[in-house]
């Protein structure tokens, strides 16, 4: 009995590990288990999952609170220094104003993240309660994007901050405090592009079953008398119509809460992006042409970072946009979908139900902004243009300016940054 009741709980614990699976998960759960990882490392996660419930953990909320304390002072002491005891100097305004930009934008989203997590856990909670529908072939699509992006995204960041804090002159506060604010970042940009990836889906479903609808009643013949066929056939699809319809209802509801909780968070996200990309392409410029993209293993190194960053933030609003966009398009889609189905049938109950579906559709604009900023491929190209723009006005004012590097002297000692 010892034997088989071990036997027992061995397999217990290898269906476990099967639900929790990387690359294969099976439910809301299993797909968002590495997010919730990291979040739960850097204490934005202060919830505990109990079956399929979010509950909030007041042990959880001590964390938080603390390292945000902690992190606002650390932050108004380095911009007191900055801006107005002026012990931080740095050479030129652009590195000035690239610190002040991370700085002040970073907290922004770090006071944020804790503000709404009572607001976040509800949407989880949501999402979990909607996604539960998916079939499982649909989370298994999802985790090998959702799992590689957020597993390989932390362990790159990691590698930044092992090269920021082992090859750049900074204090210990500061080689703590930055790099946690990089991860907070990217994890709650990360969340935000799971939530919007599974939002997807569940319109990529809805859209699903009104092709198989579609598909019904073209490739049914009625074998039945035609009376007798009808008054069977009809009362079921507007059934279904009725069930699509109240879905696509709850997921737009869901798409608009999504949209305020995070709005914030991702006006700051595109300010810090478009700040970051800016900056760090000018300082890489102008060291091409003060000629100190040399063999000197000090210029290599902080030209290396440059790089490295500035890819970071491309790929990152890349994902974003991207998953943004074809969430859009998969709400969109929809609409056509019904539309196609009006072609088809010739009851007037059930063409009736349809444009109502449509109305509905309509007026719900299942897109995915911040506040007037649509997260779509306008937003993107507009990045990448005004970036462009902002680097050539300060190329031309470098021109008539001393070279500035992104050097910073702390109590007049020269740090290589």
């Amino acid at each position: 009995m010892l034997n088989l009741s071990t036997k027992f709980q061995g397999c217990n614990k290898c269906k476990k590990w099967k639900k929790w699976q990387l690359f294969h998960a099976t439910d809301f759960q299993s797909l968002m288990y590495p997010c919730f990882i990291f979040c739960n490392i850097l204490g934005i996660f202060p919830y505990k999952i109990n079956g399929s419930t979010f509950e909030t953990s007041k042990q959880r909320y001590i964390l938080p609170t603390v390292v945000l304390c902690i992190l606002c002072i650390y932050e108004l002491e380095v911009l007191y220094e900055i801006d107005i005891a002026r012990t931080i100097k740095f050479k030129g305004v652009p590195k000035t104003l690239e610190r002040n930009c991370f700085y002040i934008l970073g907290n922004f989203i770090a006071v944020i993240t804790y503000i709404l997590s009572g607001r976040r856990m509800h949407l989880l909670q949501t999402i979990m309660n909607i996604s539960s529908k998916l079939p499982t072939n649909s989370y298994q699509k999802l985790s090998r994007l959702i799992h590689a992006k957020d597993i390989f995204g932390f362990i790159y960041l990691i590698g930044l901050t092992m090269f920021y804090c082992y090859t750049l002159d900074f204090d210990n506060w500061h080689r703590v405090f930055v790099p946690y604010l990089n991860l907070l970042v990217f994890q709650m940009d990360m969340l935000y592009m799971n939530c919007v990836c599974v939002l997807k889906a569940c319109f990529k479903r809805i859209d699903d079953n009104l092709i198989n609808l579609q598909k019904h009643v073209i490739n049914d013949e009625p074998y039945l008398p035609k009376r007798i066929y009808y008054e069977r056939r009809n009362p079921l699809l507007l059934m279904k119509l009725n069930v699509l319809k109240k879905q696509h209802l709850v997921i737009s509801d869901t798409v608009q809460m999504l949209n305020m909780i995070f709005c914030l968070q991702l006006l700051a996200t595109t300010v810090m992006t478009f700040a970051e990309l800016t900056f760090n392409m000018y300082f890489y410029i102008v060291h091409w042409r003060s000629g100190t993209l040399t063999n000197h293993l000090d210029n290599e190194i902080y030209d290396i970072y440059l790089l490295v960053i500035m890819i970071y933030y491309s790929i990152k609003i890349g994902l974003i946009v991207w998953a943004c966009e074809t969430g859009k398009n998969q709400a969109m889609n929809i609409g056509t979908t019904v539309h196609d189905l009006l072609n088809y049938i010739s009851d007037a109950q059930i063409k009736n139900e349809l444009q109502l579906f449509s109305l509905q559709i309509m007026h719900r604009r299942n897109a995915f902004s911040a506040k007037s900023f649509v997260m779509d491929a306008t937003l993107l190209t507009a990045i990448v243009g005004n970036v462009t723009t902002y680097v050539l006005i300060l190329l031309q004012f470098l021109f008539t300016t001393p070279l500035c590097n992104g050097g910073l002297a702390i109590n007049g000692t020269q740090i290589a940054f």
